[in-house]
């Protein structure tokens, strides 16, 4: 049964035995996979893949072998069609009843049934509401509205604030150019573990390579050799965007953040938080709490210019942010007058300095991508991505 979706996996180069086969084989015998093609697919990946960065793999292929097969949408294709209206409404809701949906306080799970009771009661197309799946309304499901939270149906994402979109594929990507986790982002790091550099000490440390070659060319006459301790000498300032657009990477900046801080590569690590650009205030955390504000001006005054600097932000705000001639200008006359300046001065402070990330290039716009083209051409702008940290660090290396 299924043997050319045996091979057509053999094919794609994983590698399922014979053994794993045949006990997918038992288990669908067995009734495991519970009558539904959702089923079968789990129990499929559940016996056949052996590693995680096959997921997206195999995932591939099940869609290649079974793409004629019908299933059930969790969304009807109705009630898809009804939200596919995206300039029905363009304001709706007063500031009011905004703050009162703010507060119901609606758990994921409240929101999650409540969406299976209205689409069992649904009936007929709803734009502006604020219960019915809809748009352009005050709904915690569909699209195009209001509501701070909730689970998009339909449509195009907007404001990145729904916690799951309906019918959505489920896979993960672990390929290497998919965003980073804790762990990939603390073996990318130690690229920067090159940074550390031979003190002025006596030779202590026993050089194996050059004691097997000088062995070698002595004629096998054991001639040991030693070298000079390594010290880490890497220091690092990290300068994280937060807020706004951020939020929808809060949890990759997390992981970033935790990374950089259990990782034993750096000889003095400093960590500061900003809104958008760099302006005359950096922050201690990412609340971006006055109290926790600390002068631009000291920070480039009292951090030398061999740290290796690493801003991380989409790059991405209103024109006059960044280049407006009152926006972040500087208590001093002779001082930065512009985002645009901070970044600079910032920039030939610290002149081993990167710029990571997490978003691509805005492509809905000449105006929005503005500001992401005129830093990437201030700073090295990678992606937030394995391959992407890994090139940031090398560029790092350079001297």
């Amino acid at each position: 049964m299924f043997e050319e979706f045996l091979y057509l996996l053999w094919r794609n180069g994983l590698n399922v035995s014979l053994t794993e086969w045949m006990a997918l084989m038992e288990g669908l015998d067995k009734g495991l996979h519970g009558a539904s093609f959702t089923g079968f697919y789990q129990l499929c990946r559940c016996l056949l893949v052996k590693s995680e960065a096959d997921f997206d793999r195999f995932d591939r292929c099940f869609l290649e072998y079974f793409k004629d097969v019908p299933f059930q949408q969790e969304v009807s294709q109705e009630l898809l069609n009804w939200l596919d209206k995206p300039d029905v409404l363009t304001d709706y809701a007063n500031w009011d009843e905004l703050q009162a949906l703010k507060n119901l306080g609606l758990s994921e799970e409240e929101i999650e049934r409540m969406l299976q009771e209205r689409m069992a009661e649904q009936t007929e197309e709803h734009n502006g509401g604020n219960y019915w799946v809809g748009t352009h309304g005050m709904s915690v499901f569909g699209n195009s509205g209001l509501s701070p939270r909730g689970i998009r149906v339909g449509g195009q994402s907007m404001y990145r604030r729904a916690f799951r979109v309906a019918g959505e594929r489920k896979f993960r990507d672990f390929r290497r150019d998919n965003t980073l986790d804790t762990r990939q982002f603390q073996v990318a790091l130690r690229h920067l573990r090159q940074f550390s550099g031979l003190v002025g000490l006596p030779p202590t440390e026993f050089d194996v390579d050059r004691t097997i070659q000088d062995t070698a060319g002595n004629g096998g006459v054991l001639k040991v050799r030693y070298r000079r301790p390594r010290e880490n000498t890497v220091k690092v300032l990290l300068l994280m965007d937060s807020g706004g657009s951020m939020d929808y990477y809060a949890s990759l900046c997390s992981a970033l953040f935790q990374a950089v801080s259990k990782s034993g590569h750096f000889k003095d690590l400093k960590v500061y938080y900003f809104h958008n650009c760099v302006y005359t205030r950096l922050y201690q955390s990412p609340a971006l709490l006055s109290r926790d504000a600390v002068s631009t001006d000291w920070v480039l005054s009292n951090l030398p210019g061999d740290y290796k600097a690493i801003l991380v932000g989409d790059a991405q705000m209103a024109p006059y942010e960044l280049m407006g001639g009152y926006y972040g200008r500087s208590e001093r006359p002779d001082g930065p007058r512009c985002g645009m300046d901070w970044l600079r001065l910032l920039r030939s402070r610290y002149r081993n300095a990167i710029w990571l990330n997490p978003s691509p290039r805005p492509d809905w716009g000449e105006y929005w991508s503005q500001t992401y083209d005129a830093i990437a051409r201030e700073f090295p702008m990678f992606p937030l991505t394995v391959d992407g940290l890994e090139e940031g660090m090398k560029k790092l290396l350079v001297r």
